[in-house]
């Protein structure tokens, strides 16, 4: 059978209008070389700029200048320049020159992360820069590469304009990042304790990335280290190239150039998608200040309350959406070009593999794409879609060794529940006991309000529907299967953290970008004048405050209300969209300036409205809410202690022990979390870069697959009993024999220990010798260890 036909590269929606300083002959008459001149120093300024407020930023927020240096002379020269030299190689088709870098940087990452696995197994993991070394040797020794150190095959000047907006969202992720995560997560100690409790975790893995290969789960020694752990393979390959703290890396470093690649690549997706600069630019401004049409006063919950796609607090989130964008603009020249050469599919293995171990939620939805693309163009074509299969076949192979190889089977705390999502956003709305059952028409319409929140946003992709040949063009099926993938995957199965959210939000850039494609498809074909659009996104901006403002349904909803509440302001809307109907059919519009100017007042409801409504004064904002929030009957937690010493003591291990040294503590629950546990705590292995022979296990696959619904599986108890015995007695009751078995059959040399939580006369000392002693914390030394006298602090 035939091969389908394909798709134009770019598929424009309407003829395309040429740019300013896109090309073309230079205007008549002199001072061409000033203007010139002018022109090449005003193409960096965004630049510039971008780099200053990055270098404010982190100043501001205590990063070391030298720090700073290092870690940006090992990003440009250790990865991104070697990755645009391959890229250049790799993907003959015109991109600008910041699309280089950033295809540059995201395919210099995978060759990183890559390259490091095997130079940390030999135990040299400064092999790792074998990559770039020989990358320029082979780009300055073979004749026919050398021609790419001026570059490949270029794009035409990128207009000012474009950069600057480029610019302006890379900022506002700086900007972003210092004031939702640089001013709540310190650097230094005691307030450092309080940090997110996931980032002394990720602290840890990059320890244990650092010293081993293959990885463990450092927190409980021996168990398999279940995650997606490719960034922390980056995190570890930079310490150890630069020198810079992994605490500097984690907490204010690393993620600013994937964001900064991010926001590039995802506008040279949107071009691709849209056919437009301009709609381009919508859909990342869609992207970066995505968030869910909530109708109510207060914050929502789960399905309603969605987060942004970029994330300090999850890098593998970050590093995984990195390496996806690219895939996609791949595939749509794939599946859409005319003859795609071998070196693409070459990329594109070498960025599935990435992605394999950066983020395990990408490959399952990119399969449901791909399953999606081919069936449609079997279809539609009736032919033998081979580029979809082939494909389909490289995801396949890397999803089926990722499960079974690097996750080693076992399913991390996902298990099949129906809806386990919506009843948990029901029950945080309406404050109802976990243990309450919901009622089934509850829970059927707050699933209807979770889908109706994403038709909300995205109504723009209806548009294409005016347009058939646009919805079976490889990356719009590509995008609406993931979509739906996501969808269903997340309504699916069940997870104790609700991690099946990240189904959902990993195909949001893309729906977006189709969403704008319809958009500027039923705009352009109704001939909307810009007056007409302006005013319908107006109508529906206002009809969400006021629906907010009049309806005032706040959540969780107080004690007595029924849940039926819940619904009125969707109802509502509903009612607006209906009146808009009519009153445009009674002024004799037609059907389709009707459809285009319905999906504007609708599209403005979502995501703009969203935000409009949080940057005006909120009704509930008064002295009366506030009372009733102090007076809220909800359990107070206690602010927990920090603890003197844990970080000199940590530090001091790191610095005093070898790192196939195992730790015992007597620390296993987060410092305010002691009843119930909370054994998510990581602080000894992410200070000491050690393991431990049990610290937290919430995190571990043992403790994950145990978990059912109804249970907190933070709170389960450790499933070993003998190790854990073993582990606290030596600090209750210790004794030779204690420490001998702690020692022969554990492997463990030092004790870790909390002073506060000893038993009162076990004089550990007698047994163990004293080795450091700081605050609340001390550092012993198991028999037979060798060692010298005590450091005090």
């Amino acid at each position: 059978m035939a091969e389908a036909p394909s798709f134009p590269r770019s598929a424009p929606l309407a003829a395309p209008v040429r740019e300013p300083g896109a090309g073309g002959p230079p205007p008549r008459g002199g001072h061409t070389a000033p203007r010139g001149l002018l022109r090449r120093v005003s193409v960096w300024l965004p630049a510039t700029a971008v780099v200053a407020c990055a270098g404010a930023a982190l100043g501001f927020y205590h990063v070391p200048v030298a720090d700073l240096a290092l870690f940006s002379l090992y990003v440009v020269l250790g990865i991104a320049l070697p990755g645009l030299l391959l890229v250049r190689v790799l993907y003959r088709r015109a991109h600008t020159l910041p699309e280089e870098i950033a295809l540059g940087l995201t395919l210099g990452y995978a060759l990183e992360v890559l390259t490091y696995i095997p130079a940390r197994a030999l135990g040299a993991p400064l092999f790792v820069l074998a990559w770039p070394v020989c990358t320029y040797v082979a780009f300055l020794a073979v004749p026919r590469l050398r021609r790419y150190w001026k570059g490949g095959v270029r794009a035409k000047r990128t207009p000012l304009w474009w950069s600057w907006c480029s610019a302006a969202s890379v900022i506002y992720l700086i900007g972003w990042s210092a004031v939702t995560f640089f001013r709540s997560e310190p650097l230094t100690w005691p307030a450092l304790g309080k940090s997110f409790v996931d980032m002394p975790f990720h602290l840890a893995l990059v320890g244990e990335l650092k010293n081993h290969m293959p990885p463990t789960m450092p927190a409980v020694a021996g168990e398999p280290l279940v995650y997606h752990w490719f960034v922390y393979a980056h995190l570890a390959a930079a310490s150890w190239v630069t020198g810079v703290e992994p605490l500097v890396l984690v907490f204010r470093l690393a993620m600013l150039p994937m964001l900064a690649a991010f926001v590039v690549l995802l506008g040279t997706v949107g071009r691709r998608i849209t056919g437009s600069r301009a709609g381009a630019l919508a859909g990342v401004a869609g992207t970066l200040l995505i968030t869910a049409p909530s109708l109510y006063v207060g914050q929502a919950a789960g399905v309603l309350n969605w987060k942004a796609l970029q994330s300090w607090a999850s890098p593998t989130q970050t590093f995984g959406a990195l390496f996806f964008a690219p895939i996609v603009l791949l595939l749509i020249d794939l599946l859409e070009g005319k003859r795609p050469s071998r070196r693409l599919w070459a990329l594109l293995a070498i960025l599935l593999v990435a992605v394999m171990g950066a983020k395990a939620t990408y490959l399952p939805l990119l399969t449901a794409g791909l399953v999606a693309v081919a069936l449609v163009q079997a279809a539609w074509h009736f032919c033998l879609p081979r580029r979809a299969l082939a494909a389909l076949g490289l995801t396949g192979a890397c999803l089926l060794f990722a499960q079974f190889v690097l996750f080693g089977g076992v399913r991390q705390g996902l298990l099949v529940d129906p809806l386990m999502l919506i009843r948990v956003t029901l029950r945080d709305m309406t404050s109802l006991d976990l243990d309450t059952a919901a009622q089934p028409v509850s829970v059927l319409g707050v699933t209807m309000l979770c889908v109706l929140s994403g038709a909300i946003t995205w109504s723009g992709v209806l548009g294409l529907l005016g347009r058939p040949r646009l919805l079976v063009r490889p990356v719009v099926t590509l995008v609406l299967g993931m979509a739906v993938a996501g969808l269903g995957m997340a309504l699916l199965f069940g997870h104790p953290h609700l991690s099946q959210i990240y189904f959902l939000q990993a195909p949001s850039p893309y729906v977006a970008m189709v969403a704008v494609c319809g958009l500027l498809h039923i705009v352009r074909r109704a001939r909307l004048s810009p007056r007409a659009v302006v005013f319908a996104a107006a109508a529906g901006m206002l009809a969400v405050y006021l629906i907010r403002a009049i309806l005032d349904v706040e959540v969780p909803l107080t004690a007595g209300q029924g849940d039926s509440v819940l619904f009125l302001p969707y109802l509502a809307l509903l009612g607006v969209v209906v009146l808009a109907v009519l009153v445009l059919r009674a002024t004799q519009r037609s059907r389709l300036r009707t459809f285009a100017l319905v999906i504007c007042l609708v599209t403005a409801a979502g995501t703009p409205a969203a935000w409009f409504t949080r940057l005006l004064p909120d009704p509930q904002s008064s002295p009366t809410a506030a009372v009733q929030e102090a007076a809220s009957t909800k359990p107070v937690i206690p602010k927990p202690v920090i603890p003197e010493g844990e970080f000199a003591a940590g530090r001091w291990l790191r610095a005093h022990s070898a790192p196939d040294d195992v730790i015992a503590t007597n620390v296993h629950c987060r410092w305010g979390y002691e009843t119930p546990c909370d054994s998510r705590e990581f602080w000894a292995t992410a200070l000491s870069e050690r393991r431990v022979l049990v610290e937290g296990w919430g995190y571990t696959a043992a403790n994950m697959d145990r978990w059912q619904p109804g249970q907190a599986v933070e709170n389960l108890p450790f499933w070993d009993r003998d190790r854990i015995e073993a582990n606290d007695v030596v600090f209750r009751a210790p004794s030779p024999a204690v420490v001998r078995r702690l020692r022969a059959d554990y492997g463990v040399r030092w004790l870790l220990v909390d002073e506060r939580e000893v038993t009162p006369g076990s004089n550990l000392g007698a047994f163990a010798k004293l080795r450091f002693d700081s605050g609340d914390y001390a550092v012993f030394e198991l028999p037979g260890s060798g060692g010298s006298a005590v450091e005090r602090r």
